[in-house]
């Protein structure tokens, strides 16, 4: 047996009925944990309130690690944050007291980096609500991205589904030299796979060179997974896990795994021959591994490092860089602080100074404490840098650049794990590049992309040529991890006397009323809302930015729908036709809203891989609350097809993607059969044209027959209840 699936049989929920196919069937999991952070909390527990449990089914925990906006420094950002979210965050802790939750409050660190240092061990299986709960795979665990409905769900005591995954098998031989990290073996990976290569699989990593990265390394690794589309990656058990377990207090769950690894390691078999057990099988020579830098726009564009500065030239990128992040989930270990640390002092030593804005994220107050009591925050302070919250902050929109303004392009450099248009700066237009943090580090010290750092050279203070010398750093801290307040706010012994805390005048929360139920007709010659046109992410259906303070506001957050979206036919991303009256230059919303008024439901259309990046269940909840009926793609992310099917929204494939190409912006659109809606049953569209011609295509659906359930009944929720 893989690894993988030992976790999962260990999981199941009913072995006598559950069958097991790769890529075909319906895994019914029970998961050991949930993980929430607070800006799809807010709708996690909105929905949970609405299946009327006392408590939850499961442990689980709130980390306020999102809305916290990157602006003036770390003090500063934290309380204007705990100012401005006020309502937010009693709303998640008085709800977290009363369903027996635990609560990290603002500051405490970003959820994945919290997970991993508390929560994580060999064997479990954690979903959390967020696309790069993953991370969890650097300690042996299925850690796995979900929408909120998916958690409140699993937090109301049912079973948790998911496609059995297929499987990628990663076999790394050697060991990573020099300049080359745990980041460029996914940098790499994504360049190879794509951001649609990983849908609907597990990457399972295995060889004697995952025995050579430390847990922290493996966990950038399979935090990134997400960017491939995978439903989650993982590393075998091994004694760098031992040793992380150890320093964070966790020695007892070290000595089980150790007693127990035969359960946490693939089996012997399936590493002699791992052709014969996974899907695909890709292999990696870490020795040779070179840094890697992706982007722009997505994490699939990768290259060398030693490639960078000719394809900049060549495709026109501006090498001026205006400014230079590290840290995050992805990379805030001891070891990427060290590691970047020692490019500093070098630089420092040298005479210089960052020459872009340098901005350093730490991912936990374990990590702050660690970082300012070995040197690492007074020697980034001295080169320029300025030491942000224990957030999310730039990585996921909520920065204030100072300098960015729309319509210009510039170039920034992070060592994050995302980088699609807007998703840094809200600017669409800035080209975000993504790298190692000591690669990060070093182009700090260059100001822009034409400097290899590896190879080339930069000119001390006194004239003469400084080279760098290749990375250093300590996996973990020898004296230990620091520490300092942590934040945890546990749960009432009895929480039936706690009130949930929601302002009946707030307009950033508000309780949610069931969706209607399906009326047992077909749809019939329904308008187009939109047809999205090239990568549709859940960014571009929801962005996040200033948006993200009405996450727990459905109504007030679907004026957000589809902004970021390129409509095929306006030249404005997020505008369109309301077709009914020909008026044109409308927000996607605001066509919706009207149609809404007029009873009318509506029809999505889009390409590959729709609904990629992050798990937020607001691009369902939007198009649902605004009647949106039936979305049709050439292909969807795995998440987001979960996260429609659970809010009652008809999630369709062409048959022939070719098809995709008749939509046009008059069309009518007919869902025919659908009291007739079986697993594995095409389903008829026929597509109306202005001119009176008809045209019927045939599409398909992954539906199984709870799922249908949950689409007669109007979502999930409504099924269960």
């Amino acid at each position: 047996m893989k690894l993988n699936e030992k976790i999962l049989v260990s999981h199941v929920d009913n072995w006598e009925t559950q069958t097991w196919e790769r890529g075909k069937a319906m895994l019914a999991l029970r998961p050991d944990r949930v993980a929430m952070q607070d800006a799809t909390a807010q709708m996690a527990m909105l929905q949970f309130m609405q299946a009327n449990k006392k408590t939850v089914a499961v442990p689980s925990t709130i980390h306020c690690d999102h809305l916290i906006r990157a602006e003036s420094g770390s003090e500063k950002d934290l309380t204007r944050a705990i100012d401005e979210n006020k309502e937010v965050y009693n709303f998640l802790a008085s709800s977290a007291k009363k369903y027996g939750i635990g609560f990290w409050k603002p500051g405490a660190g970003i959820i994945h980096q919290f997970v991993l240092e508390n929560y994580a061990f060999p064997g479990g299986l954690i979903i959390g609500t967020d696309s790069h709960t993953p991370n969890g795979g650097g300690l042996g665990m299925l850690a796995i991205g979900v929408g909120g409905a998916d958690a409140g769900e699993v937090m109301a005591g049912l079973p948790w589904e998911v496609l059995h995954p297929k499987l990628i098998g990663v076999r790394l031989t050697g060991k990573l030299q020099g300049w080359a990290s745990p980041k460029d073996v996914i940098l790499y990976l994504c360049g190879l796979l794509t951001t649609k290569g990983g849908t609907n699989k597990i990457v399972e990593y295995f060889g004697p060179g995952a025995d050579t990265i430390s847990a922290t390394g493996k966990g950038t690794i399979t935090n990134m997974g997400a960017e491939l589309g995978a439903t989650t990656s993982v590393f075998p058990f091994d004694q760098k896990m031992v040793a992380y377990l150890k320093i964070t207090e966790r020695a007892d769950i070290a000595t089980l795994a150790e007693t127990n690894k035969t359960l946490l390691t693939a089996d012997p078999e399936v590493h002699a021959s791992p052709e014969k057990f996974y899907d695909q099988v890709v292999d990696i020579d870490l020795s040779a591994l070179e840094p890697h830098v992706v982007g722009p726009h997505t994490p699939d564009l990768a290259r060398p490092i030693s490639k960078m500065a000719a394809e900049a030239k060549e495709k026109g990128y501006p090498v001026e860089l205006k400014a230079a992040l590290i840290g995050s989930c992805t990379n805030s270990s001891y070891e990427d602080i060290g590691r970047a640390a020692h490019i500093a002092q070098q630089g420092l030593k040298a005479g210089l100074k960052a020459k872009t804005a340098f901005l350093v994220t730490p991912g936990s107050e374990r990590i702050y404490h660690t970082m300012k009591r070995d040197g690492f925050l007074q020697t980034f302070e001295q080169m320029g840098g300025t030491v942000l919250a224990n957030a999310c902050g730039p990585c996921i929109g909520q920065w204030k650049r100072a300098d960015a303004v729309k319509g210009r392009a510039d170039s920034i450099v992070s060592s994050y794990n995302r980088n699609f248009p807007g998703r840094n700066d809200g600017v669409n237009d800035t080209l975000s590049f993504l790298a190692s943090p000591e690669i990060v580090t070093a182009y700090a010290f260059a100001g822009n992309l034409n400097f290899d750092p590896v190879r080339g050279s930069l000119k001390a203070a006194d004239g003469t040529e400084l080279k760098f010398e290749p990375p250093k750093g300590d996996e973990l801290p020898s004296q230990g991890f620091a520490k300092g307040p942590e934040g945890f706010i546990p749960p009432a012994e009895n929480g039936e006397s706690v009130q949930v805390d929601i302002p009946p005048t707030s307009e950033r929360l508000q309780l949610l009323q069931p969706f209607p139920k399906w009326d047992g007709k077909d749809f019939e010659k329904l308008p187009l809302l939109i047809k999205t046109k090239g990568k549709t992410t859940t960014d571009h259906i929801s962005p996040a930015g200033p948006w993200l303070k009405f996450r727990g506001h459905l109504e007030r957050i679907s004026d957000n729908m589809f902004l970021g979206a390129t409509n095929a036919f306006s030249t404005e991303p997020g505008k369109g036709t309301d077709v009914l009256s020909g008026e044109t230059g409308l927000t996607i919303a605001q066509i919706a809203r009207r149609y809404k008024a007029k009873g009318i439901g509506s029809v999505v259309v889009g390409e590959e891989n729709y609904g990629e990046g992050s798990s937020r269940e607001h691009a369902a909840m939007s198009p649902r609350f605004l009647g949106v009926k039936a979305i049709i793609t050439k292909s969807f992310a795995r998440i987001h097809e979960t996260n429609l099917k659970k809010q009652g929204i008809l999630p369709l494939t062409f048959a022939d993607p070719k098809d995709y190409d008749t939509i046009e912006q008059n069309d009518r659109i007919t869902i025919t059969g659908l009291q007739g809606l079986a697993v594995g049953k095409p389903v008829s569209v026929a597509i109306h044209k202005a001119d009176g011609k008809e045209i019927t295509i045939q599409t398909n659906h992954s539906l199984t027959g709870e799922q249908i359930s949950w689409f007669k009944a109007g979502s999930a929720l409504n099924a269960l209840n």
